[in-house]
C-alpha cells in the first residue's frame, strides 16, 4: 500500500461508528458509503466492542481515527500501541489509519488533550523521524489530522500550513484535513483560512473532516456538538474542488441525535460533491 493507493481511493461520505447507533446500524444496515472508528475504542478490548466492529465491517469499508499516539511528544514512540493499532487494521480491513498531529502527555504521562506544536525546523525533523518509525511498524502511509489549536508557540517559524506540507513532502504521509479546524484556528489565531487550503498539498491528502464547533464569542472550541456552519460548508466546497474529491466523513462526538439527523449532515457533503460533478459535465 502506498500514498498514491490511499489518495485514489474516494470512498464517499461517512459518519463515525459511536455506541448509540450500534443497535440501529445492525438492524436497519442504513445506507451509507463508509465509517470511521477511534481505534481506541476497539483496544485492549474483547468482547461486545470488537462483535460490533466485526459486522460493521462486513457490510461496510472501516477507516481508523486514533488519539493516543503522542507523535509529537519528546517520548519515545509505545511500540505495542503501534502493533496493536496494525493488528486492528488488520482486522477489520481499515483502509486509513490516522491519528493526529499533536502531543498528548510526557514522561508517560497521557494529558488526554490533543496539545499543539511548535512550527519549528527542530520540531519538524523530529516529527519526521518519528513518522518514519511509525510506518515501518503500521507498513503503509500514515495519515495525521491537522489539529484545532487554542494556544500558539511564540518560537514558531512558519505557518501550520508550511508545517503540514514539508512534514508530508519530506516523510510521505498522508493528510487528513479537518476543514472545521481550520476555519476555528483562523478564528482563534487570525489567519485567512482559504490562504491555508490554497496552499495545502493536495497530492498528500487522502481525507476531509468536518464538524460543528461552539462559539463563545472571544473563541472557538471544537466540539463536535453541532451541525457544521455555513463557512465551513463554503470552505468545504472549495477544498472539494481543489482537491478532486476525496473520503469525506462528519463528525458528531457530543450530545450525538440520531442517526439518521448525522446521516442527514453528512449528507450535505454528498450535494457539494453531485453539485460539482454537474457543473463539470456540463457543456
Amino acid at each position: 500500500m502506498n500514498l498514491q493507493d490511499l489518495t485514489g481511493r474516494d470512498l464517499g461520505v461517512g459518519i463515525g461508528l459511536r455506541s448509540v447507533h450500534y443497535g440501529h446500524v445492525l438492524d436497519e444496515k442504513p445506507e451509507l458509503d463508509w465509517f470511521e472508528i477511534l481505534s481506541e475504542n476497539y483496544m485492549n478490548t474483547g468482547g461486545r466492542p470488537l462483535h460490533i466492529l466485526d459486522q460493521v465491517a462486513e457490510r461496510y469499508p472501516i477507516v481508523m481515527h486514533g488519539v493516543s499516539m503522542n507523535i509529537g511528544s519528546a517520548d519515545e514512540l509505545d511500540f505495542p500501541y503501534l502493533r496493536e493499532l496494525k493488528a486492528l487494521r488488520e482486522r477489520c480491513g481499515a483502509v486509513f489509519l490516522s491519528d493526529h498531529l499533536c502531543w498528548t502527555g510526557v514522561h508517560g504521562q497521557n494529558l488526554h488533550d490533543l496539545l499543539p506544536m511548535p512550527y519549528t525546523d527542530d520540531a519538524l525533523k523530529h516529527l519526521i523521524g518519528k513518522i518514519h518509525q511509525v510506518q515501518d511498524v503500521i507498513e503503509a502511509p500514515l495519515v495525521l489530522e491537522n489539529p484545532s489549536t487554542y494556544l500558539e508557540f511564540k518560537e514558531s517559524t512558519m505557518t501550520e500550513w508550511e508545517f503540514l506540507a514539508q512534514m508530508a513532502k519530506e516523510s510521505g504521509c498522508g493528510l487528513l484535513l479537518d476543514v472545521n479546524n481550520i476555519y476555528v484556528c483562523a478564528r482563534n489565531h487570525g489567519f485567512d483560512p482559504y490562504e491555508y487550503l490554497d496552499n495545502t498539498p493536495w497530492d498528500h491528502v487522502v481525507q476531509f473532516h468536518l464538524a460543528g464547533h461552539t462559539d463563545y464569542g472571544t473563541h472557538l472550541l471544537d466540539t463536535h456538538s453541532a451541525p457544521a456552519c455555513d463557512e465551513v460548508w463554503k470552505m468545504y466546497r472549495h477544498a472539494h474542488k481543489l482537491s478532486g474529491g476525496r473520503s469525506t466523513l462528519f463528525e458528531w462526538d457530543d450530545e450525538i441525535p440520531s442517526f439518521d439527523d448525522v446521516r442527514a449532515e453528512a449528507h450535505k457533503a454528498r450535494t457539494i460533491r453531485q453539485e460539482s460533478v454537474t457543473m463539470e459535465s456540463a457543456p
